[in-house]
């Protein structure tokens, strides 16, 4: 008998035990592991970095009233009464690159183990915590691998190692296990919309000698982007043998049906990210017939996996453009807390996000809306 399963068996984002991408240091004093992280982040302020410890403070009373304190050039400081939770850690660090943790604390998904001869013991106590060492820093280079690590982990001394000073060296390390995990592409042409004010389906129209969804599927493609379809939802009315009859198993599978009902682009572009969580979505509009492969490269040259999204803007307007876009994981849960606000505009929360803006000429980015605009454009492209 198949088990019965209680819940919707959904993606879920690759996160590690707080966080998206964390490593915890151990192994030392605090004073050693706080000095190390900050040292590190000195020499990798390109990323966005948190640090995950534990208050020494000792006979703290409960805090009545959350108190947020912000200065103006963006320092927070936050005194609550909340306790640690790892999903609610994971949705306050999800805007992070890469999370350290003060291991003498709580335990990360991955581990820099100091080897300190003052803190054996303390070694040997969370020695089951150390199932994912990257590598091995040394207080001195005298130091030596204490007997029971090489016991439980013959080739540990075959690690890689660095002293204590060659903050360089560990910051190059930690810089390439923040790039092994940036987010691959995905492609989404959005092809769901009413189109009332063209008065067909926007997406159908034709400027190049094909259906216009069809020709920013290949600029995606031609990019090597894996790309799909964002199209209205399936009729669910419709019996098994019935929708196969409508649409072919093999275009199904290029099309993802809005899971976020009503919401237009947005829920497009949150039913991509339910389908795949851990994937960067670069998203275009048919209505934009004069974005071409140099725009969708630029775009892909200038990504900033460091920000929410990367967007285009034209050179003479205010706003960014929320449907020629590339959107990073970190996206997703932003989007949601919009939606749970009320607000189902992406332009809403690129505007209000950290996001890095690529400026272009406006002609190339304005949008066909029209049937006037729409012979417009087509005499245009044709001369």
């Amino acid at each position: 008998m198949a088990k019965h399963k209680k819940h919707t068996n959904l993606e879920k984002r690759n996160n590690d035990n707080f966080a998206p991408n964390e490593i915890s240091i151990l192994g030392t004093n605090c004073g050693n592991i706080s000095n190390l992280v900050t040292n590190i982040s000195k020499k990798l302020n390109n990323y966005k970095l948190a640090y995950f410890d534990a208050s020494h403070a000792k006979d703290v009373e409960l805090n009545q009233i959350s108190e947020y304190t912000f200065h103006h050039q963006g320092n927070l400081q936050v005194a609550t009464s909340k306790m640690v939770n790892k999903f609610q850690q994971r949705l306050d660090f999800a805007q992070y690159d890469y999370v350290f943790i003060n291991g003498n604390h709580y335990q990360g998904a991955k581990q820099i183990l100091i080897l300190d001869e003052a803190k054996e013991a303390s070694v040997l106590k969370r020695l089951a915590q150390l199932d994912s060492i990257q590598f091995v820093v040394k207080l001195n280079s005298e130091t030596e691998y204490f007997d029971f690590l090489v016991e439980k982990y013959p080739n540990i001394k075959n690690s890689t190692c660095y002293t204590i000073d060659e903050v360089d060296a560990i910051a190059d390390h930690i810089n390439n296990l923040i790039q092994e995990k940036i987010a691959p592409i995905k492609g989404l042409v959005l092809v769901g919309g009413k189109s009332t004010r063209m008065g067909q389906d926007k997406s159908e129209l034709n400027y190049f000698g094909k259906p216009q969804k069809q020709v920013a599927k290949e600029l995606l493609e031609n990019n090597n982007l894996k790309t799909y379809y964002s199209v209205r939802p399936f009729d669910c009315t419709q019996g098994d043998n019935e929708r196969t009859n409508v649409i072919s198993s093999e275009v199904e599978k290029s099309q993802i049906p809005d899971a976020f009902y009503n919401l237009g682009p947005f829920g497009g572009i949150c039913s991509a990210f339910q389908k795949d969580p851990n994937a960067a979505w670069f998203v275009l509009a048919t209505d934009v017939p004069f974005v071409n492969d140099e725009v969708i490269q630029l775009l892909l040259k200038h990504r900033n996996p460091s920000k929410a999204a990367t967007a285009i803007k034209g050179k003479n307007k205010d706003f960014v453009e929320p449907l020629i876009t590339i959107y990073e994981p970190k996206a997703y849960p932003i989007l949601l807390q919009y939606l749970a606000q009320g607000y189902s505009c992406p332009r809403k929360m690129l505007i209000n996000s950290d996001v890095e803006i690529v400026e272009i000429d406006d002609d190339i980015i304005r949008n066909i809306n029209t049937p006037e605009e729409f012979e417009d454009a087509k005499k245009e492209i044709k001369n």
